[in-house]
């Protein structure tokens, strides 16, 4: 298995990192049920139009992205560990919509303010890979998409 601390070590690395007033059970379920990944995993004007997870080591996850005017974008890969509740390492397969590989990572714990601190993140094999990655908009896309996280979050939690 490998840590996160391992991951966030690795030369060509992006992440972000969040705190929300969500539990952990709760931003748990927004990553691993589909018609709630659907809800929030993409930034808008782009949404998630299908979501088909199986959520355990070896299991494999099929995501299509739509854009506003009709784009698409497969997402393909496959959970390489899952630590229930807390934490998932997956694989993501270069294919005609994605031009680079991955091992993305999504570390979900308390905060000790009753909420949750999440670090999200895609560790790629080569710089250019890394740069192909930050160059889609990494940055500001997986920071919209945490924020559309926490809004579905709290609306769970009513």
């Amino acid at each position: 298995m490998t840590t996160t601390e391992e991951l966030l070590k690795q030369p060509y690395t992006l992440h972000i990192e969040r705190d929300f007033a969500s539990s952990p059970a709760t931003i748990w379920r927004c990553w691993t049920e589909g018609d709630l990944l659907m809800q929030w995993y993409c930034p808008k004007p782009w949404r998630v139009t299908s979501a088909t997870l199986d959520v355990e080591p070896g299991g494999h996850f099929d995501t299509v992205f739509e854009g506003p005017a009709g784009e698409k974008f497969d997402n393909r890969g496959e959970y390489l560990e899952v630590e229930q509740g807390h934490r998932l390492v997956f694989g993501s397969r270069e294919n005609d919509s994605v031009p680079f590989e991955m091992t993305g990572f999504v570390d979900i714990t308390e905060n000790g303010k009753g909420g949750t601190r999440m670090i999200w993140g895609a560790a790629h094999p080569t710089e250019k890979a890394m740069q192909d990655h930050a160059e889609m908009g990494f940055e500001a896309g997986w920071n919209a998409a945490a924020d559309q996280l926490d809004e579905l979050a709290r609306a769970l939690e009513g």
